[in-house]
Formats: structure tokens, C-alpha cells, sequence
């Protein structure tokens, strides 16, 4: 095949694209500028898309003897990616911009283009798994690898996508054993560290870096009941189960330490409570997506055994999920044309067997059953039965 290697500049992506050129495929090498300041430095792991990472994509290319080439992706990545974060959490939700970054810019727009220019797949350096089901459809799978897994930030790419990816680890059961292919094969990353925080907040102070672009201003703190409690600076820097920066400056009544309920941004308020309260039973989803082909029971409605993951590297729970067609105006994160015109909106509902804990909207819910990846949707509503029985729902 004729195979786009997506080179990042780390050890994954470099031995991703050395093992798609010993299995014979013709390939490429093209690194992503995604920056929009390239005079940018990598600082240790922190940050990735540097200029550091340019000239190590480079390097790599170099030693595998393939064709390399920078494309600038930057307005793009601002607007998709960087842009979406800070309206997320301007509305009072947390969005996770690694799972944006691969179904909008590495899987929409990476992989647009290169079926444009006549190449058959992307090969990209994440742990995870395309493989058949049994009616011959693609289907996406964890890696072998438990620990680097990378399933649920592609949870979001399409059967038509899934059709033109190569992910070249899949089954490596270690990094380690990458780190040591990449040094018997000369790649001079073998032992540069994973990049990790978000890409775009290299000193990962993303609180300051939101003031500066969120019009902040002080607010009430409250209690489930409604009482205040306190003033914060701006609810908008706030998430779902935090617990430092509350400066409250009174214990609660049972002297236990409160957490972020809820933010409501319209409001500008925050809402604290006990641990407890952090509890979830139930979970709507909108935006749903399936990584392959969907279940029968997306048609029926119907609920249908899963597992569910609702961050990356979190806890994996079973739960049951059904399709279910929710009134616009009940979906407050939906900002489609169909909730703009009125229309039902396709969510999922999700009860998960045992109650979870931080469950915050605008995360992603991504569904599986064994390894395979059955989709994922959007966060809007997270249900705490404590607080439902207090006021009827």
C-alpha cells in the first residue's frame, strides 16, 4: 500500500513508520505543524508539535530512507482543537483535546488529505487495534499493551475511517520493547520522553492559562441546598470533582472536605458538596458515534450490555447503554443545526452497575464490549441519585 506515516517526532511514530516500511509498504513520512508560534521549544515531556519534534520527525525519516515532509496544520488545530477547549470550558464543561485533536485534525483532516493524494492509509504511532468482526466489517480494539492503550482517544473515528488507519503497535505488549526497536534501529528517540499534559499548555497551568483567554469574574460558591458558602474568581475554572482552590474558608458541618459539584456557568456559579454527592448513576451522552459498524440495537432503542470508560486510562466499568431521542432543549452541551431547529436530539443513556465518581459534561463516554470499541458520544447530564430523590428527578 501507499501509506502516510503521521511523524509526531516521538518513538512511537518513528517505529510505527519503520515497521510499515519492513512489511513493504511504499511510505511517507509527513510531520504536522500544529503551532502556531514555531519558535517553539520542547521542555522535557511537557508539549509536543515543537520544533524539536520537527527536526526528530526529520531525523527518523532520514534513517529509514523515506520521503519527508512538513504540512501546516495550524489555523486548523487553532480553530478545531484549541478554540473548541476554550468555549468548552467557557460553557462549563471539560473537553479533552487529545480525543478533538485525532477525530478533527489527524483522522479528518490528515487523512482527507492524503486520500486526496492517492495514498491508501495513515500510520500513526497509537496502541490500539483494527481488525475484522465476523461479517467482514472493520472494527477497532485495544492495543495489547493495557497500560499505553490509546482505544478511547479514537473512539471517535468513523467505520470509513478505521478503513484507511495503520497502527503498526498494536500488538507490541511494552513500550519498552519500542524504546528498544528504536535503538537496534538507530533512531536517536529511542529514549525521548512521552509528551503528556495538553500539547498547547506546555507549563500545564491550564487555570492561568484559561483566565487569559475566559472572562473571568467572582461568583457565589453554594451547597446542594442553595446556601452560600463562599466567592470564587470565575466559575468557568472550575471541573467537576476538584477539590483544591475552593479558599471557602469554613469547614463543612461534618467537617468533611467538599468538591465541585456542578458549574454553572449562566449563572456563574459553583456547587460544592460531600464526596458523596460526586456519585453518578446515570449518564446522558450526546454527539454519539460508532467505531464501526453500529449495534442492532441502535435501531430498536433497546438496552445492550458494555463497558464504559468515561476517561483516558480511567477505570473500565460495566454498565448497560440504549439509543434514546432526547428533546433538544433538555441536551444543554448540543449545539447542533438539529437542536437549533427544535428537532429530537440522538443521545445515549447510560447506567453504569455501581455508582461512579467525577463524572464531569463534556467528557467522553466511550462504550466497549471485550476489547472492541462499540463508539463514544459526549457527556451532557450526570446523574447523582442522592440529589435526584431531593428534588424528584
Amino acid at each position: 500500500m501507499r501509506v502516510l506515516a503521521a511523524m509526531s517526532g516521538g518513538v512511537d511514530s518513528a517505529v510505527a513508520a519503520a515497521r510499515a516500511v519492513d512489511a513493504g509498504h511504499d511510505v511517507v513520512g509527513v510531520h504536522l505543524a500544529l503551532s502556531r508560534m514555531p519558535g517553539t521549544l520542547r521542555t522535557g515531556s511537557r508539549g509536543c508539535c515543537t520544533i524539536e519534534d520537527a527536526s526528530d520527525a526529520w531525523r527518523a525519516c532520514e534513517v529509514l530512507g523515506i520521503p519527508f515532509y512538513t504540512w501546516d496544520f495550524s489555523e486548523r488545530f487553532q480553530t478545531d482543537v484549541v478554540e473548541d477547549f476554550v468555549a468548552e470550558y467557557a460553557a462549563g464543561r471539560t473537553p479533552n483535546p487529545c480525543l478533538r485533536c485525532n477525530e478533527k485534525i489527524k483522522f479528518e483532516a490528515l487523512l482527507d488529505r492524503a486520500i486526496e493524494l492517492g495514498f491508501d492509509a495513515v500510520a500513526t504511532g497509537h496502541y490500539a487495534r483494527v481488525d475484522r468482526g465476523p461479517d467482514g466489517r472493520v472494527q477497532l480494539h485495544r492495543a495489547a499493551d493495557d497500560a499505553k492503550d490509546q482505544s478511547y482517544v479514537l473512539a471517535v473515528l468513523r467505520e470509513d475511517q478505521l478503513e484507511h488507519c495503520l497502527f503498526p503497535l498494536a500488538d507490541t505488549p511494552s513500550k519498552d520493547l519500542v524504546r528498544a526497536e528504536a535503538a537496534e534501529r538507530g533512531l536517536s528517540v529511542a529514549q525521548k520522553p512521552d509528551s503528556h499534559d495538553i500539547c498547547f499548555i506546555p507549563d500545564g497551568d491550564t487555570r492561568g492559562w484559561l483566565a487569559e483567554r475566559i472572562a473571568l469574574e467572582p461568583g457565589p460558591i453554594v451547597d446542594a441546598d442553595g446556601v452560600e458558602l463562599g466567592t470564587h474568581a470565575g466559575a468557568q475554572a472550575y471541573t467537576v470533582g476538584q477539590r483544591k482552590g475552593l479558599a471557602i474558608g469554613r469547614p463543612a458541618p461534618d467537617g468533611k472536605p467538599r468538591f465541585v459539584l456542578e458549574v454553572r456557568p449562566k449563572e456563574n456559579t459553583v456547587v460544592v458538596g460531600g464526596r458523596e454527592l460526586l456519585d453518578v448513576d446515570r449518564i446522558t451522552a450526546i454527539r454519539p458515534s460508532w467505531a464501526g459498524a453500529p449495534l442492532p440495537e441502535d435501531a430498536t432503542g433497546a438496552w445492550f450490555d458494555c463497558d464504559l470508560q468515561f476517561r483516558a486510562h480511567g477505570e473500565i466499568v460495566p454498565a448497560r447503554a440504549r439509543v434514546v431521542r432526547t428533546p433538544a432543549d433538555r441536551t444543554s452541551a448540543d449545539r447542533s443545526p438539529a437542536a437549533e431547529a427544535g428537532d429530537d436530539v440522538v443521545a445515549w443513556e447510560i447506567e453504569p452497575t455501581h455508582p461512579l465518581r467525577g463524572v464531569a459534561p463534556g467528557q467522553s463516554a466511550v462504550l466497549y464490549r471485550d476489547t472492541r470499541v462499540l463508539g463514544q458520544a459526549t457527556i451532557d447530564t450526570a446523574r447523582n441519585a442522592r440529589l435526584a430523590a431531593g428534588t424528584g428527578a
